[in-house]
């Protein structure tokens, strides 16, 4: 592993399928509650229920590959995925009602499951060890990058065109992404008979990884927060007559994670996790805060910084954090465990928070939103970053007496 480049092909290509994958994902998602609502006229609840089944299908294959995928194989799992995903996209041009609609929207969601579960896997074997932080930060700036630019097209192109022609984009997107697909070499892990034995049999350990369950479930909650800015932040900024602004809110919130991005990883890798998920605990409660005070434009694109700030940076490092816990032949595991966390708290957050939005404003919602990210820092301080920033100071101090000697 060392003395090999970090910007590897391998590394580039897997890093451009992912970014692909999540940017249709996020471009769905913001607008998908906007089609049920005015094209087959859903309630909020059911337009969240739109946006939120397509999780349900993503968490299904997440169970099943985190254990399996290593038996299946990586490139099998890549090819698999990404021709379903082709396929139950071309599917979004005939939804005559919601049941249909519902349906659509579970298969996509398995099909992105199984490809974005193989990219998060196949990247852990494209880093160089000594820069696993500096790396996995770097992939998941694709991530964050296609969670702001793909909500920003979607209105966009909700604006200027119509659903026909955002699925005509997403199909070709999907096709580019084929072709890097075969052109991307991807490393096997070769299991031992015992290791291959273990991961077939159906128990607890081989669907969730117990040594990043702490991550998963402060993940699950970051997840629910931030479902507040994906699913509604249109309907939000309508509401209020910011809409134009709201469009831009996803640019700052790229901006923001593309220049903080790299000094995140090198900061993880150095300083250790707690430098820098304290901080993303603080940043997204104040970017959801500012959302539910806003009336300006400018106080709006400045909740898009805090939440770009928060959200956007724990969703790479809380991996990162994952890969650093696990065996390299339980990646895939913990991965699984931590992901299906994360939609996991995606998916449930717009039906819950669209069925309190009939007894709850939207400035109220983001206020429930913004105290979840203040659980997160109060659940991750008392159940890990204490034990971690302990166990860091025992080192820094045998380093000290070492060097001393």
């Amino acid at each position: 592993m060392k003395g090999r480049s970090l910007f590897n092909r391998n590394f580039m290509l897997d890093t451009g399928i992912n970014f692909v994958v999540y940017l249709i994902y996020y471009l769905l998602m913001v607008i998908i509650a906007v089609v049920a609502k005015d094209q087959l006229k859903a309630s909020l609840s059911e337009a969240g229920l739109a946006s939120g089944i397509y999780i349900l299908g993503t968490l299904m294959a997440r169970l099943q590959l985190g254990k399996e995928i290593e038996l299946y194989g990586r490139k099998r799992t890549l090819y698999f995925g990404i021709f379903f995903y082709l396929i139950t996209t071309l599917m979004y041009f005939y939804i005559p009602n919601l049941t249909m609609m519902y349906i659509i929207r579970f298969l996509n969601g398995m099909a992105y499951g199984v490809i974005s579960t193989a990219t998060n896997t196949i990247i852990a074997n494209c880093i160089p060890e000594e820069r696993r932080g500096e790396g996995i930060n770097y992939y998941g700036l694709s991530t964050s990058l296609a969670a702001a630019i793909g909500p920003f097209l979607g209105m966009l192109l909700m604006i200027v065109a119509n659903f026909t022609v955002i699925i005509v984009t997403c199909v070709v997107l999907i096709v580019l992404c084929v072709i890097g697909c075969f052109a991307l070499d991807v490393k096997e892990i070769n299991l031992t008979a015992i290791q291959r034995k273990q991961m077939k049999k159906y128990t607890f350990d081989n669907y969730v990884e117990s040594r990043v369950l702490i991550i998963s479930v402060i993940g699950f909650l970051m997840g629910f927060a931030y479902s507040s800015v994906l699913s509604f932040l249109a309907a939000y900024t309508r509401e209020i007559n910011l809409a134009d602004a709201g469009t831009f809110f996803f640019v700052v919130y790229a901006v923001v994670i593309t220049v903080t991005r790299p000094i995140t990883g090198v900061i993880f890798d150095r300083k250790g996790e707690n430098y820098v998920l304290y901080p993303c605990y603080v940043c997204l409660a104040v970017g959801l805060f500012l959302l539910s005070i806003t009336h300006t434009s400018p106080i709006l694109l400045l909740a898009g910084v805090f939440v770009g700030l928060g959200y956007g940076t724990f969703m790479s490092n809380g991996q990162a954090v994952c890969i650093k816990l696990t065996p390299s032949h339980r990646v895939s595991v913990a991965l699984s465990t931590y992901f299906v966390a994360l939609d996991f708290g995606l998916g449930v957050g717009p039906y819950i928070l669209g069925s309190l939005h009939s007894t709850l404003t939207f400035q109220n919602l983001y206020v429930v939103a913004a105290c979840t990210a203040v659980i997160c820092l109060i659940l991750y301080y008392l159940l890990y970053g204490r034990r971690v920033g302990g166990q860091a100071r025992m080192a820094a101090q045998e380093d000290t007496l070492i060097d001393y000697e």
